[in-house]
């Protein structure tokens, strides 16, 4: 297959635009679950901790089957996977609508919507950089916050379905509207060159033609050679009768020296058959040895150890309040009719904008991206402390709006990893990070809803919480200081294609 130079606009603009709405409609429903979490508590009577797993998965299960989904998309195509991805994610959300018990939603909700989510994000980034070069950052961005816009627009309509037709009734409304995925998903044409040359057809001509007769599945060597045999009589004695017979004796001489001569150059394919499976596994041996061993020396540069620890930590502390943060106004009891807008809608529009405004500021070249990311990390820490202090619906909407904006800092994710490990190494680095984030995210509403089962109050979870967060922030920001690389490097010098922040930063 061969590609096109990237356009950098043109349909890839429509890619951009089909790509916003395909996160938009997938993302929406599985980051706004705190709103059917309540219903969920209140239908199946089961504890927090327990109830949190379904949207946990929902969010967790995409990041931890990355590599999974890459290569469905590598294989498959962007078009092919979102389209059935979209049967998936609008099949699990009907489904998840005759849930019988909690169970039944970890795997219609959790697993069938989370695995669509994981290969429709996939798909949408790999189609977008597939025609954008110079302006890929920009695209990516954008449809990027179609995930932001969809929690905040999702709280409230699913809010609103849930007061008219019931949890039944919202979450099947909810899986109609998510079939739009596939019209969006049939707009997503691939980046192929109309004008490539076709197959050459000489190939096959330059096979010998013994190779033909030794390959076939439904025929054995001696088989072929007797048609062979008789073919070859059987036309000598329609053209010159008196000569069939004295051909035949010829016939049988030359076959018979044809059969061992053919019998061997059939061994000796199988033996190179058999030469050549045993390399392929051996390569792919090798292939596997490699990634390992470069895994290992990714996890000796100590900088991207801290930043592995630091995600896991924050996906664990900081992803649960944009779950549980409903019904952590619920448990300080809060009017209803004191909402002016959806604590989970805050977080989303404000995840929005931070983005932008960080992914903005990551693009100065005096931003150092590494300790805005620290920053991000360490404010997140505090927010969550300050959490159980808040006892009315303005507080906690200032905090909700304060850790939106700091969970924005995902758009700065990628260029934090870039000046830590150099680009050279962004790929395998990077599946390895968002393998741990997924972690994070499907491990932090649970652990947070078993800590009030057991305390009955939220004050010592979202403590936990800010403690995990604020300590993953100190581990990278002492990884990353200047003084400690310079001790490491007198000490002990790294070890091949090993990187410090210091030296990837200036690449």
């Amino acid at each position: 297959m061969v590609f096109r130079k990237p356009p950098d606009g043109g349909w890839g603009w429509v890619i951009v635009l089909v790509s916003f709405f395909t996160q938009f409609l997938c993302y929406g429903s599985p980051l706004a679950v705190g709103v059917l979490y309540l219903e969920w508590l209140d239908a199946f009577g089961e504890g927090k901790g327990k109830t949190a797993w379904v949207g946990s998965l929902a969010n967790g299960i995409g990041l931890l089957a990355s590599p999974v989904c890459s290569i469905c998309v590598s294989s498959f195509g962007a078009r092919p996977v979102a389209i059935f991805s979209g049967f998936m994610v609008a099949g699990g959300l009907m489904m998840s609508s005759f849930a019988p018990n909690i169970y039944f939603l970890y795997v219609s909700y959790g697993i069938v919507v989370g695995l669509g989510c994981g290969l429709l994000y996939t798909a949408t980034v790999t189609i977008t950089c597939q025609y954008f070069d110079k302006r890929r950052g920009l695209a990516l961005g954008l449809i990027s916050t179609g995930s932001s816009v969809g929690l905040f627009i999702y709280a409230a309509l699913q809010r609103e379905l849930i007061e008219l037709y019931g949890l039944d009734g919202c979450l099947l409304i909810v899986g109609a509207l998510s079939l739009n995925i596939l019209a969006c998903g049939s707009l997503m044409r691939p980046l192929e060159s109309s004008s490539s040359p076709p197959p050459e057809k000489t190939c096959v001509d330059k096979v010998p033609d013994q190779y033909f007769v030794y390959h076939e599945k439904e025929k054995t060597v001696e088989e072929n050679i007797s048609i062979l045999e008789k073919g070859y009589i059987d036309e000598k004695c329609v053209n010159n009768v008196p000569d069939c017979k004295q051909d035949n004796i010829l016939n049988k001489n030359v076959l018979s020296s044809i059969n061992v001569n053919e019998k061997d150059t059939y061994k000796k394919k199988v033996v190179e058959q058999t030469n050549f499976c045993k390399q392929l596994a051996k390569r792919k041996w090798q292939l596997y040895l490699t990634y390992w061993k470069e895994t290992m020396v990714l996890f000796k540069n100590k900088v991207f150890s801290a930043l592995f620890v630091a995600i896991l930590l924050f996906d664990i502390g900081g992803f649960p309040p944009s779950l549980l943060m409903e019904d952590v106004a619920r448990s300080a009891n809060i009017n209803e009719d004191d909402y002016y807008m959806p604590l989970i809608s805050i977080i989303g529009i404000m995840t929005t904008v931070g983005k932008l405004i960080l992914g903005i500021l990551a693009d100065f070249k005096w931003v150092n991206t590494l300790y805005l990311y620290v920053t991000t990390l360490l404010m997140t820490g505090v927010a969550l402390f300050a959490i159980p202090f808040a006892k009315s619906y303005l507080t906690l909407a200032m905090l909700s709006g304060i850790l939106g904006f700091l969970t924005g800092n995902w758009s700065i994710f990628p260029y934090v990893t870039t000046k830590t490990v150099g680009i050279e190494k962004l790929t395998h680095a990077y599946g390895i990070l968002m393998f741990f984030a997924g972690l994070g995210n499907s491990l932090g509403p649970p652990i947070v809803g078993w800590f009030y089962d057991w305390t009955q109050e939220y004050d010592t979870a979202f403590y936990f919480s800010g403690f995990c967060v604020l300590l993953g922030g100190f581990l990278l920001l002492l990884a990353a200081l200047p003084c400690w690389n310079a001790c490491t490097n007198q000490s002990s010098k790294l070890p091949p294609n090993t990187y410090s922040y210091k030296v990837a930063s200036s690449a």
